[in-house]
């Protein structure tokens, strides 16, 4: 074997996959078509969600650095231009307000690590760096994959690097983490179902290094994230972290209609370079299944979903997570049939239930910009009525796009072959979230006593948390798991909050952060529980 994962595709799904394995000791290669990391514009924000994960992974504080600086407000406007009154504005707090927040909050409604605006040309070369220091794994960029075949024992990808030899690389696993037009989907016969090609625009990334500091220009809005345009062509304007680069999308035909398009929004003249320009469509898609045999899809190889929310590039990234600690009990020779099934099971509902929040989403604003009217501008009564109008539903409506705490935070993972499931439990919200453990759910964040965060506490493997100085007998859960090879740690949790908010005494998580099993007694056949979890027949031995 070349090595036991490999990994194609080097967006942050991929190169998240990688780290993690990376750091589990997994030998794994990356390969990406591309020569380096691409300068143009996707993702712009890694969720509060994902920036837990990355801090798990060690890595918040360096994407933290590498983003836009923390005093910078996150605000929404809708505008007529950036040198007019704005229509609204949706005020969203700066990282630094946001983190001293979540240190003033400890009832479990906040994330530990709030939302980082980071965008991918500048997220991927670091996760990059970061892969290439990691002993047990090859990255190769300018590397093409070509096919696969696989058998009972691994799988077979033909490979190419540029001007090089066709090569034949074999795993015992391989991920497609490809993108939407997803080569290794493809090999595997697997398609994509759902809304295509809903919306034709073109995507601009632009240099104007003088923008940022001029704002607000004339009376217009201040500094924010996002400068929605109500035009009758879509057209929004994104402030990325270095808040010199600004994306532009707009439904026009040509380059030129874009630098058109981007004078009109800015609405005074400034010194710009235009950097790129592609069209591109917006698509609600999810593939009818996550994998096949020994090769597995993730990221946007298994869900294409519109900006709408911010869950693209997130949701891959939770994918990652969810499979990289799967894989590894795998070949640790500890991890049951069921786990890597589980897979597709856990993470396809959370792909359709993101598709869904981002339909909900897109039809949100698509509601508030049906309200456009041509006399919007003008300084006449009905112009003045058509701006209330449209300000007063996209005050509704545009949250939906900038709220989605709920499906950050909340999703769980319901009849998952590697969760001791509970029928029922809370509703699945997009806006909301909260706080629940759940048997599937994410465990809430809680400061404990001694300032620190639970999450911090949690080991690498499964964790048994004993909550509220209860005398209930761990003994026979941790002995269970580790008689399946797994790794376990009991931590004492001690503080009343913690027991408050949890509400259990005892509570199994995985390594994920994801809970298995909660009760105020042992569960009465440990053996079961510890099967189930590490993915294994209860009952069978």
């Amino acid at each position: 074997m070349d090595c036991d994962v490999l990994i194609v595709g080097g967006g942050p799904t991929g190169l998240t996959l990688a780290i993690d394995l990376g750091r589990r000791g997994v030998r794994s290669i990356l390969v990406e078509q591309k020569e380096r990391p691409a300068f143009l514009p996707k993702m712009e924000r890694a969720n509060a969600r994902t920036m837990e994960i990355y801090r798990r992974m060690g890595l918040a504080q360096q994407i933290r650095a590498a983003g836009l600086r923390s005093d910078c407000p996150m605000d929404v406007y809708i505008v007529l231009a950036l040198n007019a009154p704005p229509l609204l504005r949706l005020p969203y707090p700066s990282v630094a307000q946001a983190q001293a927040e979540t240190r003033a909050t400890n009832d479990g409604t906040l994330p530990l690590e709030p939302y980082q605006l980071i965008s991918q040309y500048t997220l991927e070369p670091l996760l990059k760096s970061v892969a290439e220091s990691i002993p047990a794994l090859r990255v190769r960029f300018g590397c093409e994959f070509l096919s696969l075949r696989q058998d009972d024992s691994g799988v077979v990808a033909r490979v190419r690097a540029h001007g090089g030899d066709v090569q034949e690389l074999r795993a015992r696993y391989l991920v497609g983490c490809d993108g939407g037009s997803s080569v290794v989907r493809k090999e595997l016969a697997i398609r994509l179902a759902g809304e295509g090609n809903m919306l034709a625009l073109r995507q601009a990334l632009y240099r104007c290094d003088e923008l940022f500091d001029r704002l607000p220009i004339g009376n217009g809005p201040g500094r924010g994230r996002h400068y929605h345009v109500a035009d009758d062509k879509a057209t929004q304007l994104i402030m990325q972290d270095s808040t010199r680069h600004w994306t532009l999308h707009s439904i026009v035909d040509t380059n030129e209609d874009m630098n058109a398009a981007f004078e009109r929004a800015v609405g005074v003249p400034v010194k710009y370079e235009m950097l790129s320009c592609d069209p591109w469509r917006q698509n609600l898609l999810l593939a009818d299944r996550y994998g096949e045999g020994r090769a597995f899809l993730a990221g946007d190889a298994v869900h294409l979903v519109i900006p709408t929310g911010g869950l693209g590039m997130n949701s891959g990234v939770a994918d990652a997570i969810d499979l990289s600690w799967k894989l590894a009990a795998t070949l640790a020779g500890w991890g049951g049939p069921n786990l890597l099934k589980s897979y597709e099971v856990e993470r396809r509902q959370v792909g359709e239930r993101n598709v869904g929040a981002s339909r909900y989403a897109t039809l949100g604003r698509r509601k508030w910009r049906s309200l456009w009217r041509p006399d919007i501008r003008d300084d006449t009564p009905a112009g003045q009525q058509s701006r209330h109008i449209l300000a007063a539903i996209a005050d509704v409506e545009q949250r939906k796009s900038n709220e989605m705490i709920g499906a950050e935070l909340g999703y769980r993972y319901v009849d998952s072959p590697v969760i001791c499931n509970v029928p029922g439990g809370p509703e699945h919200l997009f806006r909301e979230y909260q706080p629940t453990t759940w048997p599937g759910a994410r465990l809430p964040h809680v400061w404990l006593g001694d300032g620190t965060p639970i999450q911090d506490r949690i080991a690498d493997g499964y964790t048994i948390l004993r909550l509220g100085r209860s005398k209930a007998d761990a003994s026979g859960l941790e002995k269970a798991i580790r008689s399946r090879g797994a790794p376990v740690a009991v931590l004492e949790v001690p503080d009343r909050i913690a027991r408050e908010l949890y509400g259990f005494d005892l509570i199994l998580i995985r390594p994920d952060m994801h809970v298995v099993w909660r009760g105020n007694a042992p569960p009465e056949n440990a053996g079961d529980v510890a099967a189930i979890a590490t993915g294994h027949v209860a009952g069978a031995n």
